[in-house]
């Protein structure tokens, strides 16, 4: 069965709340400074081509990146897409998951636990994650822009607003996201520390770091709430390919009636 979309929220998203459920991020300010915070990522040369796009009548579909052959149902092509991805984030949290690309396998960690580098193998590890998920929901933007914009003339538009807000904002957004190892971070030391309080607490000294990965044990319990970071990154990232998915089912549904 197609997984069900998961539709496009302009108050909040699945990532912020996650990140503010973790305490690593202040709650998100209110929905109303949206197109005032927007508008700060906009210059002055992006508004001019903002609105050329918009008043346009028409874009021909030339324009558009060439796709050799038919890649299928346009729900086809985001389900593969972003099922692969949800794959790579899941099975890399399994131990011996046979995977050859050792960026993508979750790090072992040792001790000293009050070592300042012990983050940062999963730094890299959250890094190559993120330039898997560029580099997929890219390409299954680029399919979904072809397919949607043989749909009417009015989705051409539509294919045209959203190539185009992708370029003014992928470099802001790729900065904002980029933040998100460091983020994770912090809860990585609170939890670190809280686990070296309670040794101290309990006055035990033979500390083990193969229990670190024991259900619910620090470590544990950290790795699985950067899986539940990065399945959230994944989700915002693929908003605005729902966004083409939702505006595309619309309009065929409205041209079926």
């Amino acid at each position: 069965m197609t997984r069900a979309l998961t539709r496009t929220n302009l108050h909040s998203s699945l990532l912020i709340r996650t990140l503010a459920d973790l305490s690593v991020l202040q709650t998100a300010e209110p929905a109303a400074a949206f197109g005032e915070r927007l508008g700060l990522w906009i210059g002055f040369t992006d508004a001019i081509a903002l609105t050329s796009v918009h008043n346009s009548i028409a874009v021909e579909a030339a324009a558009l990146p060439d796709q050799s052959g038919d890649d299928g149902p346009l729900d086809v092509i985001f389900a593969k897409m972003r099922s692969q991805l949800e794959n790579t984030i899941t099975k890399s949290h399994a131990p011996n998951t046979g995977r050859t690309r050792a960026e993508l396998t979750l790090p072992k960690l040792e001790g000293p636990l009050d070592d300042v580098r012990a983050y940062a193998t999963f730094r890299r590890y959250h890094q190559a994650h993120q330039r898997d998920m560029e580099t997929g929901v890219r390409s299954v933007r680029v399919k979904l822009r072809h397919g949607v914009a043989r749909a009417s003339p009015r989705l051409r538009q539509l294919v045209a607003l959203d190539a185009t807000f992708d370029g003014i904002l992928v470099e802001c957004e790729g900065r904002l996201l980029a933040t998100l190892p460091s983020l994770l971070e912090k809860r990585f030391n609170y939890l670190r520390k809280a686990y070296q309080q309670a040794l101290t607490d309990t006055q035990r000294s033979n500390d083990n770091p193969d229990l670190w990965m024991k259900p619910g044990a620090w470590l544990a319990r950290f790795c699985a709430e950067l899986q539940t970071v990065l399945l959230a990154e994944l989700d915002f990232r693929l908003q605005p390919a729902v966004g083409l998915l939702e505006a595309f089912h619309h309009e065929t549904t409205l041209q079926a009636v």
